[in-house]
């Protein structure tokens, strides 16, 4: 499967100062294979090791040792492999078992930057290690499920790819071209993006009993989540990052406009009603990737954080796909597009998702005065109000306000339509283009 971050590793590879890298992201986006893909296809050799399936084998490499050069020359005795520091790759995946390996990134840096490393770990894992941990000596590089634009890639029609990128560019679009894009955008939106559940499909997509396989594989994985809650969070944490986990896709659902609205505290845990005692789950859930939060702006201007707090925000899951198992939608209900009024959090997830996946920032929202905008993006134009509706419809009461009062260079309604509408402020802009701003 091709994923675009393959380019940003090459980049990395090519650069004369690189620092070792650190890959962050929730389990089974793919970070393994990526690693193993991208050593295999660009360096002469990639030496990979497993700190979780094989931690009682690597860890005594790093307990008494944190100088890079005996640390290969170890690592290549109990392998019986010759590792070569400057035409290798060396990857370190789960490294938050071994936390020596952690701090050793730092003398990788210093003392061999020749040498081409790469590790790949649970960040609340990392954060909650004892050791010292290397501060601007690696590089952070987060992985997320495929995109939209990464399914098409991956769609096995380059014809539809070519299209998609033509219409971008001219900023116009064809009936036909629009109407094979939603189709191809609906079964995304039931598959999500997680390689094993998107990839199955993509191989599959012909067969008779695809999308319930689908579903199979994402509940099984949202399973697995709830085991690694418990895993490495104890026993009291776990159920209630568990109980935070599951109340998302319900407070979401519970939207009835084309809107979602802000987090409420008091329905995620019996007992629990504040968010000082709920921001140690939800920290947990956004730290391991298993959520996006954005925070809400009472006005919108920069810096956007200084009108946050840190008690009011929305969050949404990580891939669209988990979302809708998480909620038993059936696949019709998603392919038709026939989930009645409360499709609009559908929507807003599923962009969500897009613009972390491009932008790699954090995100805002505002809400000032009974108006709401669902998204606020920054550039060099200042701050750019993005819109979601699910449908065709494009009339957006809120944006006239946020127009009137804080006369943006730029504004985007992303919609349902067919068109691409551009006036001097306003951009009305296809779903399936998301990932495009």
């Amino acid at each position: 499967m091709k994923r675009s971050a393959i380019n940003f590793l090459t980049e990395w590879k090519n650069r004369k100062d690189r620092k070792p890298l650190m890959i962050k992201g929730a389990r089974q986006v793919g970070k393994t294979w990526l690693l193993k893909e991208f050593g295999k296809s660009h360096f002469r050799n990639c030496h990979y090791f497993d700190f979780e399936k094989e931690k009682s084998k690597w860890r005594p490499v790093f307990e008494n040792e944190i100088d890079p050069v005996n640390i290969l020359k170890n690592l290549s005795l109990i392998m019986n492999r010759q590792i070569d520091p400057k035409t290798d790759l060396i990857v370190f995946d789960e490294i938050q078992n071994i936390p020596r390996a952690i701090t050793s990134l730092k003398y990788f840096h210093d003392e061999m930057p020749e040498t081409a490393v790469i590790s790949a770990g649970s960040l609340p894992g990392i954060i909650l290690s004892d050791e010292s941990f290397p501060v601007g000596k690696i590089e952070f590089f987060n992985l997320r499920p495929l995109s939209f634009e990464e399914f098409l890639v991956n769609y096995g029609n380059d014809l539809l790819l070519e299209s998609y990128e033509e219409a971008w560019h001219k900023k116009d679009i064809s009936a036909a071209l629009h109407s094979k894009l939603t189709e191809v955008l609906r079964e995304f939106l039931f598959t999500g993006g997680m390689p094993e559940t998107s990839g199955y499909f993509l191989n599959n997509k012909n067969e008779t009993n695809v999308f319930e396989t689908v579903r199979k594989k994402q509940k099984d994985l949202l399973n697995t989540y709830q085991a690694d809650f418990a895993k490495h969070a104890g026993k009291v944490n776990s159920v209630h990052i568990s109980l935070v986990y599951q109340n998302i896709p319900v407070q979401l659902a519970a939207n009835i406009d084309d809107s979602v609205k802000r987090y409420k505290f008091k329905e995620a845990i019996k007992g629990k009603k504040g968010y000082s005692e709920l921001s140690g789950p939800i920290e947990w859930l956004v730290n391991a990737e298993l959520i996006i939060k954005v925070a809400i702006c009472n006005k919108a201007e920069l810096p956007l954080k200084a009108f946050t707090r840190d008690n009011i925000f929305k969050l949404y899951y990580n891939d669209i796909g988990l979302l809708g198992a998480s909620l038993d939608l059936p696949p019709s209900a998603i392919l038709l597009h026939d989930y009645g009024i409360k499709k609009g959090y559908f929507m807003e997830n599923y962009v969500a998702q897009e613009l972390c996946q491009t932008t790699d920032r954090s995100l805002y929202g505002w809400n000032e005065r009974n108006s709401e905008i669902e998204f606020l993006l920054t550039d060099n134009r200042g701050i750019i109000p993005v819109e979601v509706k699910s449908g065709a419809r494009t009339k957006a009461k809120s944006l006239q306000q946020y127009l009137i009062k804080y006369s943006p260079e730029k504004a985007y309604i992303l919609s349902g339509a067919k068109f691409i509408d551009t006036d001097k402020t306003k951009s009305r802009i296809p779903l399936y283009f998301a990932g495009k701003l």
